[in-house]
């Protein structure tokens, strides 16, 4: 016993040490895969002393107004592109710290099977934010539904479309309310989490669906003061591990895409 109970003492000490010094941050993310993969990232960060809280956030304009205000300590929600269009737009003093995943951008439908089968004049809705949209007005030139100015780069608005020979009438919505535009548009371009929300599958459901492979893999952000501190690095090795690619792929089964 007399061997024993110092071993016993130094273990109780150096658990009661590690959750002592352990660092608590707060993550903001978007409801649906963000949220669900940080759920998963939680426990293998809180191994090496991390503890992550999970603020939800229903749109993708407060997540960065609060990490720059430091309400938060990261984020996980976006893109390259969004990113660098809010820090222009705001100037956010944010950086990205470790790729995440991607979410293929889908034009969806209730009344047609196709996009050509869309009417002349037909009604197609897409985010109203520069990113987004762009991505969706890249989607359907690639298509050959529409035709864009020449160096319009990854942010064209429906300014730049140079050809549209069904007069397709683009309406622009907040990307989490793209999913209740279905029943009043002929199509409709949903981001994956939201779809998923809506009960839609990404992979099966889309009648046009965007090239996996791009430059709107998602990513983490921080503050750019944060960006060398200890806790980033626990949290990007957390989130890059095995076991959560596993769940990436066990989970959304195609709709979200490991990027590491």
């Amino acid at each position: 016993m007399s061997f024993r109970l110092p071993l016993i003492l130094a273990t109780v000490l150096a658990v009661w040490s590690t959750a002592a010094t352990a660092e608590t941050i707060k993550i903001g993310v978007t409801p649906g895969p963000h949220a669900q993969i940080l759920e998963a990232v939680k426990p293998i960060a809180a191994k090496n002393g991390l503890d992550i809280q999970l603020i939800e956030f229903s749109d993708y304009v407060v997540p960065n107004a609060a990490l720059d205000a430091g309400e938060i300590q990261a984020n996980s929600f976006q893109n390259q592109p969004y990113l660098d269009n809010q820090k222009a737009d705001r100037g956010y003093k944010i950086e990205a710290v470790g790729l995440t995943v991607n979410f293929p951008i889908g034009v969806y439908s209730k009344k047609h099977k196709a996009i050509g089968d869309i009417p002349e004049g037909g009604k197609v809705s897409i985010p109203n934010d520069p990113t987004n949209g762009g991505r969706v007005l890249l989607l359907l030139r690639d298509k050959g539904v529409i035709k864009l100015k020449d160096g319009t780069g990854f942010k064209p608005t429906v300014l730049d479309i140079t050809e549209n020979p069904k007069k397709l009438k683009f309406i622009e919505v907040d990307a989490a309310q793209a999913p209740r535009a279905l029943d009043d548009v002929d199509a409709a371009a949903i981001n994956t989490n939201y779809a998923t929300q809506a009960g839609l599958d990404p992979v099966k459901d889309p009648i046009l669906r965007e090239d996996p492979k791009g430059p709107y893999v998602n990513l983490i952000a921080v503050r750019a003061a944060d960006k060398d501190k200890p806790w980033v690095k626990i949290l990007v090795d957390s989130y890059h591990t095995a076991e959560v690619k596993e769940f990436v792929l066990t989970k959304f089964k195609g709709a979200v895409l490991p990027s590491w």
